[in-house]
């Protein structure tokens, strides 16, 4: 069972690891493509938040948060596949900062098609977000002392 949970945790992070490899290599001194990409979703997430709360976000260069996730989903995901408990919650401070600026199917029209590609997606980030509770739940189910005095016992005939 050992090997099999082993296989799933390397295939539940090549996504975030193989992601994080590309971001590493495209990103030059402005943080690359994927700073390119997120600026326009960026800066309508901060006009929400500002417009909504009524106080102004400070200004953040995209660049530093594109490290951030690099370095968030790398050092998340190897410390996963390690069955570590603190990777899944690197995974989870992940998703939890770019899932709703990345998938803002907020943004759109119900009636338009991005809405339907963009809610998509939102709800598999959402599923990825329950698989790393699932498993901080069942890491953290049964106490380290029970497992090791069930382990210690010795079968005796």
């Amino acid at each position: 069972m050992g090997f099999v949970s082993f296989v799933g945790r390397v295939l539940f992070v090549a996504a975030f690891l193989l992601s994080a490899y590309q971001e590493f290599n495209e990103f030059g001194t402005d943080g690359g493509p994927a700073a390119k990409a997120l600026q326009p979703k960026f800066n309508v997430f901060v006009k929400n938040i500002s417009s909504h709360l009524g106080v102004a976000v400070p200004h953040v260069e995209l660049k530093h948060v594109i490290a951030a996730t690099i370095a968030l989903k790398g050092l998340g995901g190897l410390l996963f596949i390690l069955s570590s408990s603190l990777g899944a919650y690197l995974l989870l401070l992940y998703l939890a900062f770019i899932t709703p600026i990345v998938h803002d199917f907020y943004n759109y029209d119900m009636e338009k098609a991005e809405f339907a590609q963009i809610f998509g997606k939102f709800t598999q980030d959402l599923a990825l977000i329950g698989a790393l509770l699932f498993f901080l739940g069942m890491k953290n189910s049964i106490p380290k002392w029970q497992a090791k005095k069930k382990a210690s016992k010795a079968k005796t005939n």
